[in-house]
């Protein structure tokens, strides 16, 4: 069957990672204030992570950089809104979807597959490189919010909690997008439906 991704228990971050919490936390402090240059500097941390999720959508970098630039464009606007309960990498992983996702409705990031998808991958040891293929050719048939999570979960690696917090959404809408996205692409892909079938 289809792998389950069920929200796991949040557990205590390393030390290295509440380092960067506080790290993002005073460049934010600095951005409230109208400081550029930590923006810039916010901007060059989350700049990667934002290109590989953005990468999964289209080749065409003037259009990742356009997503990416417009998702600083938001924090440096609403940056004094920034909740403190909440992780900032959360806060700017959810204005990036909001961003993509809009962005897919006007029809302005067309999927494209990439020819060289098991290289870019090979050196990631926890991504299942079959269900990524899978997901390229399939993730075309689906509504852009259950693409975006399905990215989201299975490429990016987020919990389904994760993913509830970063959309502003109840887990249940979250689980329930991810049901109906596996539901459409096993529909659309008959050797899926033959995988599915064999593991009941």
């Amino acid at each position: 069957m289809l792998p389950i991704i069920e929200p796991t228990a949040r557990r205590a971050r390393p030390a290295a990672s509440r380092s960067n919490d506080a790290e993002d936390t005073a460049l934010l402090q600095r951005i409230i204030a109208r400081d550029k240059a930590a923006l810039a500097a916010l901007y060059r941390e989350y700049h990667r992570r934002l290109v590989r999720f953005l990468v999964r959508f289209t080749r065409r970098e003037d259009l990742i950089e356009e997503v990416v630039n417009d998702t600083f464009l938001v924090v440096w606007q609403k940056a004094h809104e920034f909740k403190a309960q909440a992780r900032i990498s959360t806060w700017i992983m959810g204005i990036a979807y909001r961003v993509t996702l809009k962005a897919l409705r006007q029809g302005h990031l067309p999927f494209e597959p990439l020819e060289t998808e098991h290289d870019r991958v090979a050196s990631e040891p926890a991504v299942d490189h079959e269900l990524i293929d899978w997901l390229s050719k399939g993730l075309t048939r689906l509504t852009p919010e259950q693409r975006l999570v399905m990215e989201m979960a299975y490429v990016m690696g987020h919990s389904l909690e994760e993913i509830a917090e970063m959309t502003n959404s109840p887990l249940s809408t979250v689980k329930a997008r991810m049901f109906h996205a596996r539901v459409k692409l096993r529909n659309v892909m008959p050797a899926l439906a033959g995988f599915a079938e064999d593991d009941q």
